[in-house]
């Protein structure tokens, strides 16, 4: 689940949404209100249940060898994803839905490299949403590892201090 040309998405369980309207989000660190959205290369670090922790890790040119090898193992291809265990269940049985927007109404947010695309202004969605299907069947797909692990802790720490890229979502909600 990727955004066509001239597309971003926004993932929502919420299959009613009609209009996005700005706002700031209670754990925002900007006050300025956003619609969030997210590109191509962005869009699966949303294939979880809203809620879920995630860590995520990828080959960046940066990346040296030895972090290639210890954080992503023998063919273990570009990319990395981590879930704690008691997520599994909502990751298998999450109702998932991918909004189209207009990529023209957004602007990149993140530096140096964006991870984000916002707008200041209402946005109504090209299409109705789409059910996303499969989240372990998308990743399986795209190439990215999916890990499972007791908990987030030791493996976020691994990432953060290694050559990858990486991002960590609803972190918060981790053990």
């Amino acid at each position: 689940m990727r955004p066509g040309p001239g597309e971003v998405l926004h993932f929502s369980e919420d299959p009613t949404i009609t209009r996005f309207v700005p706002h700031t989000a209670a754990t925002a660190r900007q006050s300025e209100p956003y619609v969030w959205a997210v590109d191509a290369a962005r869009a699966p670090d949303y294939w979880f249940p809203r809620q879920c922790p995630r860590a995520m890790g990828w080959v960046t040119p940066a990346t040296t060898d030895d972090d290639r090898a210890r954080l992503l193992g023998p063919g273990g291809g570009e990319r990395v994803h981590a879930i704690e265990y008691r997520w599994l269940d909502a990751l298998r049985t999450v109702r998932l839905y991918a909004y189209r927007l207009p990529a023209a109404t957004f602007r990149p947010f993140g530096a140096p490299v964006p991870h984000a695309h916002v707008c200041t202004e209402p946005v109504e969605p090209l299409a109705p949403p789409e059910p996303v299907g499969d989240l372990l069947g998308l990743h399986r797909q795209a190439g990215i590892q999916l890990r499972v692990l007791p908990d987030l802790t030791t493996f976020w720490q691994a990432l953060t201090a290694s050559t990858l890229g990486f991002s960590g979502i609803r972190l918060r909600n981790a053990r």
